[in-house]
């Protein structure tokens, strides 16, 4: 039997969740959607808020996933503990509050997703994601297993990917908000795609005012983040996966405006 899994880029403020509120229904009964993962560590710009946490959930996210800005919002410690739908990066340390895995029922069918982030150029102080991993599927059996993989440097992502191929469902990055075009099958039948890209405004730099980024680059004050008035977009990946093998046998990228 097959399953189609929506990963969806993350989400950045409020132009992001308006958007989101109003086409991920519609996607998932268009595409036949079974599960959906959403990245909502930008929410609040730098952060998530328990509110904006169920407003993603409510807009049809089984599963919320973070990243660096994990804990940019402290008021969403207690709700990482508490709720097993959002996951951190299971490399943080055990200091951190919430959890990085979790296994979701789905009609029977076991899913496990894991959140893991990079340290090229990211969060040097994690432990390692690759020896994680590892250590996460030794645990609870599966019958998919999927990972965001929170980085900043493409050669990670991509050396994640081989890592694991033939031993996850379907792996996809997150972080830069750019979509990368380089949705594949690994050879061993993982899915993957290096960026999913982000769900926020269109004419922005990575969801902010355009303007604000080019003044932080002319070594000027840029101001807390503002996203801009306009239009917004919500990219992400569809993984159709194997029931029989654990495997992905499609992906193809997403991008509703």
């Amino acid at each position: 039997m097959l399953y189609r899994i929506l990963a969806v880029g993350d989400v950045v403020m409020e132009p992001g969740l308006r958007h989101l509120e109003k086409n991920l229904r519609p996607l998932q009964k268009h595409e036949g959607i079974d599960f959906t993962i959403v990245n909502g560590e930008n929410a609040s710009g730098v952060g998530l808020t328990e509110d904006q946490a169920w407003r993603i959930y409510d807009a049809g996210a089984d599963v919320v996933t973070l990243g660096n800005h994990s804990f940019g919002k402290m008021q969403i410690s207690n709700m990482l503990d508490d709720t097993s739908w959002i996951l951190r990066p299971a490399n943080y340390t055990n200091r951190a509050p919430g959890r990085g895995c979790g296994i979701y029922d789905l009609n029977g069918v076991r899913i496990r997703v894991m959140n893991l982030i990079g340290r090229c150029d990211l969060a040097w102080g994690a432990e390692n994601p690759f020896t994680t991993a590892d250590r996460l599927l030794e645990k609870e059996q599966a019958d998919f297993t999927l990972v965001d993989f929170h980085a900043e440097a493409t050669s990670e992502k991509l050396a994640m990917g081989y890592y694991l191929d033939g031993r996850i469902s379907a792996m996809w990055g997150t972080h830069t908000h750019v979509p990368t075009a380089d949705e594949r099958i690994y050879p061993k039948g993982t899915g993957y795609i290096t960026d999913l890209g982000m769900t926020g405004p269109i004419e922005s730099v990575l969801g902010i005012e355009p303007w604000q980024s080019v003044e932080g680059f002319l070594g000027g004050l840029p101001g807390r983040y503002k996203a801009p008035v306009g239009p917004s977009k919500m990219q992400g990946a569809i993984f159709t996966l194997d029931s029989e093998t654990g495997l992905c046998t499609a992906v193809e990228r997403v991008d509703v405006r």
